[in-house]
């Protein structure tokens, strides 16, 4: 099953919705500020994505405290992201073989081998 996660007011889930709906591809929507991740599935996205999960461009990164920024392990950046979830690159899709952060219409074709 593939899984998208998001918050659904995003812009780029929105573009990413529409596009898995335009291609026929079932999957399912995840909003985590209705649904809070838990540590195994963030765990797993960081392992699989890196320190791409992080988006250190958004507002809510901005806001934050030199200390809380000053992340030395992946305890630290969990906690972080549970704390913070709009701190999460947006989207973020889950198929059975691997994980993917943001958005691109190129990335899903090859990803989800459509055309």
């Amino acid at each position: 099953m593939i899984k998208l996660y998001g918050i659904k007011n995003c812009d780029t889930v929105r573009k990413a919705r529409k596009w898995l709906e335009q291609h026929n591809i079932d999957h399912e929507f995840s909003d985590f500020r209705e649904t809070p991740l838990q540590t195994p599935q963030l765990q797993h996205w960081l392992k699989s994505v890196g320190d791409s999960l992080l988006n250190k461009r958004s507002t809510t990164w901005k806001q934050l405290s030199e200390s809380q920024k000053s992340l030395n392990n992946e305890a630290a950046i969990i906690s972080l992201l549970a704390e913070h979830p709009t701190l999460i690159k947006r989207p973020v899709l889950e198929t059975r073989q691997s994980v993917a952060v943001g958005f691109s219409a190129d990335q899903y074709s090859t990803l989800l081998k459509t055309r």
